[in-house]
């Protein structure tokens, strides 16, 4: 029999099977499982893991090239990239690293061209699927790894016992299980029926983020869950719900920022994190010294973090804080240090415009895809205070924030289910009623031609 399903989610076309396998296994492959602790254990990018990538490449040329025609809709998301893309390509100019410069931002230029094709083919409920089964498969993955293999899914040395499945870090863990949970609750409050496998993929990539203990992820999970289940609660419990809730919602808001205006010792030691956030206050303090060298410019996109020895402002930063420093843990320095303020500015000015965008149209595109686009942007803005994920040349919550980014320009998609989703008994009584009901327009009887009446 076949499945019933609510007219909004028809409204979408679903992408191939072969298009959401292909789709699936590069977005496991932006999230780095194990392709880089089987290729890179050093974490260092060598000419091996450059090869495995050359057949991703292809693929998204591929995939681009099949679903042309979809892509010029979205012109203005198209335009925003072309603007990220060149200001990364202006920055070989003055880049400390051109050779490294250079080849991120091809890389960078291919992601963007994965997202616009994610955003534009993927619409309404169909990406928050595609993350929940891709991040399900990962997640089970990841419990093979920490009971089957335990040398690569749990830390040995630092963080020793915590999980960190296919990945290097068990940040890394996290923030693919965040992706996956937020993906799984979109499923649950979107109007499709199917309500097993997101079930699943919720409860267990929560459960993996609680088990890496990573206090950044753990927040991201309850940001994310929290937007996405506070729309579903106001489309509901009708208007008076919706208006003591955003009250209470504010109150609290406005208390949490209290709180942590004056009492943020206090609430970081009772989270387990030093008031220094585990060192990251040192780095910033440091990489900011750097930044106003070059606040215009900064030193090129991806060539700060060279190796030791290989960039003399990031030696400076490591000899500072005392320690090999990998990345500035926080996406807007890292921009800063990269392409300076006119970099960090554009970053920001895309991502407001995009949660606007989410918001406004939360009543309409929001409930196809259980505002999985609001749930994602309040992570993704979480994330990128701790991690250094913004303008990733390849890094999956880059991706799907472009994505993001690229469904919100896009206009709706028309009401009602397509024409393929109408059962053909549906069609036959359609058929049946044409002619009464055109017989009912004209009560006077029908309307001959004029080669008729002149007979």
């Amino acid at each position: 029999m076949r499945e019933s399903r609510p007219a909004e989610v028809l409204t979408e076309p679903v992408p191939g099977l072969w298009e959401r396998v292909a789709c699936g296994v590069l977005i496991a492959m932006l999230t780095g499982a194990l392709i880089g602790p089987v290729f890179a254990p050093l974490q260092e990018e060598t000419p091996v893991l450059r090869l495995v990538w050359l057949p991703a490449y292809a693929a998204i040329f591929g995939l681009l090239l099949f679903r042309i025609d979809r892509l010029w809709r979205a012109w203005p998301a198209m335009l925003a990239m072309a603007a990220l893309v060149g200001l990364a390509f202006a920055s070989r100019y003055w880049s400390i690293d051109f050779a490294t410069t250079m080849r991120r931002v091809i890389a960078l230029g291919i992601s963007c061209g994965f997202a616009l094709y994610l955003g534009a083919v993927f619409r309404g409920p169909h990406l928050p699927r595609l993350l929940m089964h891709t991040a399900l498969l990962m997640a089970v993955g990841s419990l093979v790894m920490v009971f089957a293999f335990p040398s690569i899914g749990v830390h040995q040395y630092e963080n020793a016992g915590l999980w960190r499945g296919l990945w290097y870090e068990k940040n890394q863990m996290g923030a693919v299980m965040v992706i996956g949970a937020t993906a799984a609750a979109a499923c649950l409050a979107s109007p499709d029926p199917r309500r097993l496998l997101p079930a699943i993929c919720l409860v267990l990539s929560s459960g993996l983020v609680l088990a890496t203990q990573s206090k950044t992820s753990l927040l991201c999970l309850a940001v994310a869950l929290a937007f996405v289940g506070g729309f579903w609660a106001l489309r509901r419990g009708g208007p008076i719900f919706a208006v003591a809730a955003i009250w209470g919602a504010v109150v609290l808001a406005g208390v949490g920022l209290w709180v942590w205006d004056s009492h943020s010792v206090a609430v970081l030691e009772a989270l387990g994190k030093d008031p220094s956030l585990t060192g990251r206050t040192d780095i910033w303090e440091s990489l900011m010294r750097k930044v106003a060298d070059r606040p215009w410019t900064g030193y090129g996109y991806g060539a700060f973090w060279g190796r030791i020895g290989e960039s003399v402002p990031a030696d400076w930063v490591r000899k500072e804080t005392g320690w090999t420093v990998p990345s500035a843990h926080n996406g807007w320095i890292d921009l800063l240090v990269q392409l300076g303020w006119p970099g960090t500015i554009l970053v920001g000015a895309l991502m407001a415009a995009t949660a606007l965008i989410a918001v406004l149209r939360s009543a309409g595109s929001g409930v196809r895809e259980g505002w999985w686009a609001l749930g994602f942007l309040a992570a993704f803005f979480v994330l990128s205070l701790s991690e250094s994920i913004l303008m990733a040349h390849q890094g999956l919550p880059w991706v799907l924030f472009l994505a993001a980014l690229t469904r919100a320009v896009l206009p709706s998609p028309a009401a009602g289910p397509v024409p393929d989703a109408v059962p053909l008994v549906e069609k036959r009584r359609r058929a049946y009623q044409t002619g009464p009901r055109i017989a009912a327009q004209y009560p006077h009887g029908p309307v001959r031609s004029r080669s008729v009446a002149y007979r």
